[in-house]
């Protein structure tokens, strides 16, 4: 899979029991200072954001709810939580990746434990692989 660099992508939701794949705008955040900064100060989102390499996130300072995927190192879905502002996720463990979206966005993208995803990334847009 190779590791990252910020910038933008797709994600590809992989649908099982016959289900067509899903595709969706994607920001990668692998750098420090961007997945500190994450969604914060947003009043919605375009898509999700993916943070790498994180085990746990939190919704302080946030305006928005989140749904939050946990991501094993396969971008297998561990869980997926639904997170109000100010709010602390605890650590989830085998977890190395984290997904952010819109409130609800990801139980229509077909996101939920068991599911997997896959990274596309833009070429061009300085993104490592």
């Amino acid at each position: 899979m190779g590791r990252w660099l910020d910038g933008r992508g797709r994600l590809v939701v992989h649908g099982g029991d016959g289900a067509e794949r899903v595709t969706v705008p994607l920001e990668i955040a692998t750098s420090y200072r961007a997945r500190t900064k994450g969604l914060l100060g947003r009043d919605s989102v375009d898509g999700a954001m993916l943070l790498s390499p994180a085990g746990s996130v939190h919704t302080f300072r946030m305006r928005i709810p989140i749904d939050v995927a946990y991501l094993d190192r396969s971008l297998n879905v561990l869980a997926v939580h639904t997170m109000k502002p100010g709010r602390l996720g605890l650590p989830r463990l085998r977890s190395r990746h984290v997904l952010e979206a819109a409130a609800g966005a990801m139980s229509g993208w077909g996101i939920r434990a068991g599911a997997r995803v896959t990274v596309e990334r833009d070429l061009g847009g300085g993104e490592g692989g």
